[in-house]
């Protein structure tokens, strides 16, 4: 039989992960393990409020026709996260509607949706999409403050984005980052709890401070604070490219079949180096280099080669881009990124928090670390002076 204790510990786990992927989904603008519809677009298919198997971009396959997608829109939905049907495959991107709306989103001024804007697959078994009824009005009162939350913390770290914050590209990587603290978090407390006998004694001891509660928090900052670094400044950016028999000046308004190169800047504005991928999100565009480092507190350059296409008319070319702190070789990173981008920030994440917890051990050992009351011994600066001296003696 299964330990009740450890029946309530999986229970209490699985609640915490699906809460977790709802919130977190709904403030990253990404949709974690599930997501719901806030409208009924999608009647009688998905009601509004039902939640659904949301599986991220990149892990459900390439999309096809009636494949229900959440999109990054551009005009539909005031440019909000959009849950609807793929009806057509183009050249220049799918075709979306909403189930229950007599018109594409295409008809209704929204251009083709390209891969570069596709955030998730909703779940289908059979043709149907896999609902949970009224899932997500569990959530929808709690999006505006935990988008404050998380936008206080990117302003601590004194980040900023191109895209007015964390975007639907970067959000899978920072859930990542988020996990990796998390889980390093609850392993490092479960390694130090005490056995259940000197449970009493062990937490009523005044003035210490347990090691492993300092590693685990320390350990919880640096994968948030790495994995902030990386996300917050990427995204994907969408240029505008006109296809048209009068072209002008501008080098996005082109004739039909005609190329342009645009320069785009790569500003690192942190003090620590990074590895910096572009890649194509669309078809009709190119970027080189599509793989550069840029120093700390400076800038690299981007050239994005625009296609316009054949036949007259407006369309979106888009490229993504990701950013890894250099803490690894740039080809490894390369590498890692090429796998999966989800994996190079996890190898990202691990080599930072390996570091930092090793500085905690080696600077403090492995035991308890005793806090006197200020002004009844010696000054904490001063401790932590002879800790380091001892170090490196």
């Amino acid at each position: 039989m299964i330990d009740a204790d450890v029946g309530r510990r999986a229970l209490g786990t699985v609640f915490a992960i699906v809460v977790a992927a709802l919130i977190l989904g709904q403030v990253l603008g990404q949709p974690i393990l599930l997501g719901y519809v806030a409208s009924g677009s999608m009647e009688p298919a998905m009601d509004t409020g039902d939640g659904f198997v949301a599986v991220p971009a990149g892990l459900g396959g390439e999309v096809s026709d009636g494949d229900v997608i959440v999109y990054e829109a551009r005009e539909v939905n005031d440019g909000e996260l959009t849950t609807h049907r793929v009806i057509e495959e183009t050249d220049e991107g799918y075709v979306t509607k909403g189930d229950a709306n007599p018109f594409t989103d295409q008809d209704g001024g929204e251009p083709y949706v390209t891969d570069g804007q596709v955030v998730a697959t909703a779940l289908q078994v059979h043709g149907t999409v896999v609902t949970i009824p009224h899932l997500g009005t569990v959530v929808m009162g709690v999006r505006s403050v935990l988008l404050g939350v998380l936008g206080a913390v990117a302003g601590a770290l004194g980040l900023e984005s191109g895209q007015g914050g964390v975007d639907a590209d970067g959000a899978g990587a920072l859930l990542v980052g988020l996990g990796v603290g998390l889980l390093g978090f609850g392993v490092v407390f479960d390694r130090a709890e005490p056995p259940k006998r000197d449970r009493f004694r062990q937490t009523t001891r005044r003035n210490v401070i347990a090691i492993w509660s300092v590693v685990g928090i320390v350990l919880l900052v640096l994968a948030t604070a790495a994995t902030a670094a990386m996300v917050v400044p990427s995204g994907t950016t969408a240029y505008e490219v006109v296809s048209t028999d009068d072209p002008s000046d501008e080098p996005q308004v082109m004739e039909p079949g005609a190329s342009a190169d645009l320069t785009r800047t790569v500003d690192n504005a942190g003090y620590a180096p990074i590895v910096v991928v572009t890649e194509p999100a669309s078809d009709g565009v190119t970027a080189e280099p599509d793989r550069q480092v840029v120093g700390g507190r400076s800038d690299g350059e981007t050239t994005i080669t625009l296609s316009a296409p054949e036949r007259q008319g407006t369309s979106l070319r888009t490229v993504s881009e990701y950013r890894y702190l250099l803490v690894l070789p740039p080809v490894l990173l390369g590498w890692l990124h090429g796998v999966h981008p989800y994996l190079a920030v996890t190898a990202v994440d691990a080599v930072v928090v390996g570091v930092g917890v090793l500085a905690i051990l080696a600077l403090f050992g492995t035991g308890d670390i005793r806090v006197r009351n200020p002004g009844s011994h010696v000054p904490f600066s001063r401790r932590i002076r002879r800790k380091l001296e001892k170090w490196l003696d």
